[in-house]
């Protein structure tokens, strides 16, 4: 197991009109499929698309989020990874039918698209929608980014289930000068070697010497990536007297207790009837 689990790398390359990223992960991705019981292709496509939100997350210059969401009519009917320009991620995956234990990316999907929502905390949101059409997920990105930022990008994304463990790399040209296409190929060829257990188990550092040790290369500090949901008891409190007074009686008079479930974390909040009075005198209190 690498030391260095959990972290989101940036890096320039002085001498080519190009930049990088690298994240590895382990206990977020962990976290993420815990005591969900995906198919096993599923918990690697979560991996996947976590790794990949990781690296949108990090081209935001603002405080905000980015919401990665796959929609499809095949068994896959909804995968979305949430994260926070603080590195701070969550995610769900939903089957609506059997997974075959070796079905490609676009038989999971079906016919489907995915959405790319950045929301700024302050300003307006901006949503992109690609058709996933190519055969791989990573394709399907630097689709998007080709589209939506005119900017050549190659991603490519791992994802152990057994091991927990997943990663991804990204090597994105800048704005056009002179023979960007050239350091663009190059730098795509390089990163392309990259093999999964280099990256599970080696540095940063030492992954991208492997990589590019032939480049100028300048690496930024770190940044942490963790797991985390916004969930809490108080919030469903709030989810409960937002239904009104009459309904949320009407729920205690059909059953001793109502467990509202977070699908994230797999968190449950349960209320018991002996509840109903606090959770309506503090309708006049402002929860948090």
């Amino acid at each position: 197991m690498q030391s260095n689990a959990d972290q989101l790398h940036r890096y320039l390359f002085e001498q080519r009109n190009c930049r990088g990223e690298l994240v590895q992960l382990h206990s977020t991705y962990a976290r993420i499929i815990e005591g969900h019981n995906y198919p096993p292709v599923i918990a690697q496509l979560l991996g996947e698309a976590l790794s990949a939100t990781c690296l949108l997350t990090a081209t935001i210059k603002f405080e905000g989020e980015i919401t990665l969401q796959i929609q499809g009519s095949g068994p896959l009917s909804l995968l979305v990874i949430n994260g926070r320009n603080d590195q701070t991620m969550r995610g769900i995956a939903r089957v609506q039918s059997h997974v075959g234990s070796d079905m490609t990316f676009k038989q999971l999907i079906g016919q489907g698209q995915m959405v790319i929502t950045i929301a700024p905390d302050k300003g307006e949101r901006y949503q992109g929608v690609v058709e996933l059409s190519e055969d791989t997920f990573s394709a399907c990105l630097e689709q998007y980014f080709y589209r939506s930022e005119q900017l050549a990008t190659s991603l490519k994304l791992f994802a152990d289930v057994e091991s927990q463990q997943c990663g991804g790399i990204l090597i994105q040209a800048l704005p056009k000068q002179d023979n960007d296409d050239e350091d663009f190929s190059h730098l795509q060829v390089l990163a392309n070697t990259l093999k999964a257990e280099e990256l599970y188990e080696l540095p940063a550092e030492q992954v991208l010497h492997r990589l590019f040790h032939e480049e100028n290369v300048t690496l930024y500090p770190h940044q942490d990536v963790t797991f985390h949901c916004s969930c809490s008891r108080e919030r469903s409190m709030n989810a409960l007297i937002s239904m009104g007074k009459a309904e949320v009686s009407q729920l205690f008079s059909e059953q001793e207790q109502v467990d509202i479930h977070c699908q994230y974390c797999n968190t449950h909040h349960v209320f018991s009837a002996e509840d109903f009075d606090e959770l309506f005198g503090l309708t006049n209190k402002k929860i948090h």
